[in-house]
C-alpha cells in the first residue's frame, strides 16, 4: 500500500467522552507540530465533519486541557454519518480543507466509524481507544477507565461510611452494559460482599447465601456492586427481588452514572493518553493505516480497527476469582 504524504491531520472524538480524551487530542496535536503538520481539529466528532466544523488548531487551542475531563473538540452521536450520503458529505469536507488523515479517538462505534470510511474513501485514520468501558481488545486499557474505577471506589468509600453506620445493605451500580471491567475492579478495591458483572450470571438464590453467610459472621455492612447491564437486572431490580427474600435488610441503591465519566483524568490516564496521541500521528507518518493503537505489556502496538472491535476481551477469570475470595 502506498504511503501518503501527511501534511494536515484531523482529530475528532466521538460517542460517548471518557477522562483522558483531552489529554490525547494535545499530545497528537503536539506531535503534528513536532513533526511540522498542520493539525485540525473536527468539533462534535463525525457530526461535526458532517457540518464542517473543521477549524485549524493553534498552539493556544491547547494549552491547559491535560488536566480537564471531557473533550474540548466535543462529542455527539451522528445518524446522518450512518448513511453513505452523510458520509460523503464528511468526505468532501475533508477534502476542501486538504486533511490527509485522521485521528479518531472513541469506543467501538467511533473506531467502527473510521473504519468503514477508510474502506470507502481510503482516508488513512488511526483510533485511540477512548473508552472508560475497557471493552476494546489491542490494549491492555482503554483512556478514561483507570479514571471511572478510582470515581466509582471513592463513591462506593463514602457510601460504605452510611453503610456501616446504619448496618446497611447498599445496591450499588456502576457503568458497563457489555463489560463488567469497571464492576470487578470497583469490587475487588471496594471490598464489595458480591459483584455482578454482564459476563457472569449470578442467581440471586447464590446472592441470598452469601449475604446469609455475611450476616452470621456479623459482618455490620455489605455493598454489592452491580454492573448497569448485568444478567440478573440492574441494581434496583436486583434490590427488590432481594428485599423479598431478606426482609430484614434495611436495602438501600445507588446508581453512580455519568459521574463515573467526569472529573479530571488520573495520572495513569494522562500517561496512556499521551503515549497514544503521539503513537497515532507517528503511525499515519508512517503508513499504518486503519488500525488503533494502543498499549500491551508497556509497549506500543497497533491492531487492525477491524480485530479491535470485535476481538474478543472479557474480565479476566483470574479477577473474578479473586473479588469471590475476597467477599467472603
Amino acid at each position: 500500500m502506498e504511503i501518503k504524504t501527511m501534511k494536515r491531520i484531523g482529530v475528532l472524538t466521538s460517542g460517548g467522552d471518557a477522562p483522558g480524551m483531552n489529554a490525547a487530542i494535545r499530545a497528537a496535536v503536539r506531535a503534528g507540530f513536532f513533526y511540522n503538520l498542520e493539525m485540525y481539529g473536527i468539533y462534535r466528532g463525525y457530526e461535526g465533519m458532517i457540518q464542517d466544523e473543521i477549524k485549524k488548531l493553534e498552539s493556544k487551542n491547547i494549552a491547559h486541557v491535560l488536566e480537564r475531563g471531557g473533550t474540548f473538540l466535543k462529542s455527539a452521536r451522528s445518524a446522518e454519518f450512518r448513511t453513505a450520503e452523510g458520509r460523503n458529505k464528511a468526505y468532501e469536507n475533508l477534502k476542501k480543507h486538504g486533511i490527509d488523515g485522521l485521528v479518531v479517538i472513541g469506543g467501538d462505534g467511533s473506531l467502527t466509524g473510521a473504519h468503514l470510511f477508510y474502506q470507502e474513501y481510503g482516508i488513512p485514520s488511526i483510533g485511540i481507544p477512548g473508552t472508560i468501558d475497557n471493552d476494546l481488545a489491542g490494549t491492555d486499557h482503554t483512556i478514561g477507565f483507570d479514571t471511572a474505577c478510582n470515581t466509582a471506589i471513592e463513591a462506593i468509600d463514602k457510601i460504605r461510611n452510611t453503610a456501616t453506620s446504619h448496618d446497611r445493605l447498599f445496591f450499588v451500580e456502576v457503568m458497563g452494559r457489555d463489560a463488567g471491567f469497571i464492576a470487578i475492579n470497583a469490587g475487588i478495591g471496594s471490598a464489595a460482599a458480591a459483584t455482578l458483572i454482564p459476563e457472569k450470571k449470578m442467581p440471586i438464590e447464590r446472592l441470598v447465601e452469601r449475604l446469609k453467610a455475611r450476616t452470621k459472621a456479623m459482618k455490620t455492612s455489605n455493598i454489592v456492586i452491580v454492573a448497569e447491564g448485568g444478567k440478573s437486572g440492574g441494581a434496583t431490580e436486583i434490590a427488590q427481588k432481594i428485599k423479598k427474600q431478606l426482609p430484614y435488610y434495611d436495602i438501600k441503591v445507588t446508581i453512580l452514572g455519568h459521574l463515573q465519566r467526569g472529573g479530571a483524568p488520573s495520572s495513569s490516564d494522562r500517561v496512556l493518553a499521551s503515549k497514544l496521541g503521539v503513537a497515532a500521528v507517528e503511525g499515519l507518518i508512517n503508513g499504518k493505516y486503519d488500525v488503533m493503537a494502543g498499549i500491551i505489556n508497556n509497549k506500543i502496538v497497533f491492531t487492525p480497527i477491524a480485530k479491535a472491535i470485535i476481538g474478543s476481551k472479557e474480565v479476566d477469570e483470574d479477577d473474578f476469582r479473586i473479588a469471590k475470595i475476597l467477599s467472603t
